[in-house]
């Protein structure tokens, strides 16, 4: 399977609805690794890393997000796989 790597800024109001939770959980659940975080511009910044099915469907998913959540825009940067993580985690 061919692998890639998105680095995703996530625009609206997307902080304190859960969006860090739900996006590990589900990364987890189709086996992508990297990490999300809140940034101090409002905006949820992550990187996955994985097979490109499950990277595209988590990043199609962060378009919408968890209930609670509006997301007005996001961009996505689509970089070569790095290898780099072991796992998935917030960081604080």
């Amino acid at each position: 399977m061919p692998t890639t790597k998105a680095h995703v800024y996530v625009h609206g109001r997307v902080q304190g609805v859960f969006f860090r939770a739900t996006t590990r959980d589900r990364a987890i659940a189709l086996g992508v690794k990297g990490w999300v975080k809140n940034c101090l511009d409002g905006c949820v910044e992550a990187v996955f890393e994985g097979e490109k099915d499950a990277v595209e469907k988590i990043v199609n998913w962060c378009r919408k997000g968890p209930e609670g959540a509006f997301v007005n825009h996001i961009d996505v940067h689509w970089e070569k796989c790095s290898s780099e993580f072991d796992g998935f985690s917030i960081i604080y």
